[in-house]
């Protein structure tokens, strides 16, 4: 698999330049369009077209925060489909107490209420993670794979707080 920092020659990073990525997209879009192979036989083409195809999904994925920061944890094996990580117990609780309350929504006032709490609740988790992911670039390995492993822990936080927001947009749409 192509890791997308080497192929865009740019260290790893949660937090790349957008301006170096846009330039460094544009300029291999150039350089990879197919128009300029036609001429060329099969298999080049066919080379151009990959490399196309891999500019795009790079650039796709380092300059979305989202998708950036799950493809840095998938190339270092700390995401994957299926996975069940193991949260904090009070994260959970939190949750649970969440969910429970939500099942419960008579007003729009309760949802507000609730919807205020989650969005806090993001809120802290994304500055956690701004925290976690500002200084990346500096470590040495040994404490970047610390940090990865606290960053994959926010990240799981955030995709449970998803299914969240998303019965919050259900429930919305009774009121």
């Amino acid at each position: 698999m192509i890791n997308y920092f080497d192929f865009y020659q740019i260290p790893e990073s949660f937090n790349p330049d957008p301006a170096l990525l846009k330039k460094k997209f544009y300029a291999l879009s150039k350089e990879y369009h197919p128009d300029f192979y036609a001429n060329e036989d099969e298999a080049k083409q066919q080379e151009i077209l990959e490399l196309s195809t891999i500019n795009n999904k790079a650039y796709q994925a380092l300059s979305d925060p989202n998708k950036l920061q799950e493809y840095i944890l998938k190339q270092h094996g700390l995401v994957n489909e299926g996975a069940k990580p193991q949260l904090p117990a009070d994260f959970l609780m939190e949750m649970m107490d969440l969910n429970e309350r939500l099942m419960e929504i008579d007003t729009k006032e309760d949802l507000a209420h609730i919807t205020t709490e989650v969005l806090a609740v993001e809120g802290d988790l994304n500055d956690e993670l701004a925290g976690l992911t500002k200084d990346y670039e500096q470590l040495n390995d040994t404490a970047k794979e610390s940090r990865l492993n606290d960053i994959a822990n926010i990240y799981y936080r955030q995709k449970y707080l998803l299914r969240i927001k998303e019965s919050l947009n259900t429930f919305a749409a009774r009121f």
